[in-house]
């Protein structure tokens, strides 16, 4: 699995990471390094939403779900209604089909669940960019 880490070269990409808890946008932040992708930080939906809406150059966003001021749930319905084709991965620590059905209402491309594996986070970014 390592060595699909190795091929990916992002280095013309950027991801905006919504994420509140320091430590996952770190674990996410140190693992995509590997791929050379650019890589900006939103600590709840609004400034998410703000950030995809004055930054062009954001290619895809993983979106926490559980964040304080606006949920994961409204700043992707909020991207997507500014931004339709931006792509959008939530990320859940919460797996009970309700949540999955929720996500993919809300505009959400895709969904990943937490404890994040890095190589399936990678396999899903793929898809989109």
């Amino acid at each position: 699995m390592g060595d699909s880490i190795k091929h990916k070269d992002w280095s013309d990409k950027t991801v905006l990471i919504a994420e509140d808890v320091n430590d996952n946008f770190l674990f996410l932040k140190t693992y995509l390094r590997k791929t050379k992708i650019n890589v900006l930080w939103a600590k709840d939906g609004q400034e998410a939403i703000d950030m995809c809406a004055k930054d062009k150059s954001i290619d895809i966003v993983l979106m926490d779900i559980r964040m304080p001021n606006v949920d994961g749930y409204e700043a992707t319905s909020a991207i997507k209604k500014a931004k339709p084709k931006m792509p959008v991965i939530a990320q859940t620590a919460y797996a009970l089909n309700s949540d999955y059905q929720k996500v993919y209402d809300s505009g959400c491309d895709d969904y990943i669940t937490k404890p994040i594996l890095g190589s399936s986070l990678l396999d899903k970014m793929a898809a989109f960019i």
